[in-house]
């Protein structure tokens, strides 16, 4: 058998069986279990937490406060629901000036931050 015909032959029977193929239907996939963005964020330290700020770690600045006018006293919590899926950095300030940070938090799997007098903690 001539090559260019057996090529010729293979691409005429993938044209045939292609056009008895079905159509493509679109096909919704669903995650076995949604991401819940909720977390609580509780003040276990000895000090008054001033101001609050947490932001999706893929942007630079930090935003506003959260607590806006309030604070967070100790044994106080507050909370929330992030806008988006992924990994969030925090940020609290409390009264006497010092502030601690934690970064890359992923808020589906870590549902509490928590202030202590050593810094945050995600669990």
């Amino acid at each position: 058998m001539n090559r260019r015909f057996g090529f010729a032959a293979v691409g005429l029977a993938a044209l045939a069986l292609g056009a008895c193929t079905p159509q493509a239907q679109n096909v919704v996939v669903v995650p076995s279990q949604a991401c819940d963005t909720s977390f609580r964020v509780a003040n276990n330290s000895t000090m008054t937490v001033n101001q609050l700020f947490f932001s999706h770690s893929s942007l630079a600045g930090w935003g506003t406060d959260q607590l806006g006018n309030s604070v967070l006293p100790p044994g106080r919590f507050v909370n929330y629901r992030a806008a988006n899926t992924g990994n969030y950095d925090f940020r609290v300030v409390w009264s006497n000036g010092q502030a601690a940070e934690i970064r890359g938090v992923n808020v589906c799997r870590a549902s509490q931050i928590t202030v202590t007098n050593r810094g945050l903690t995600a669990s």
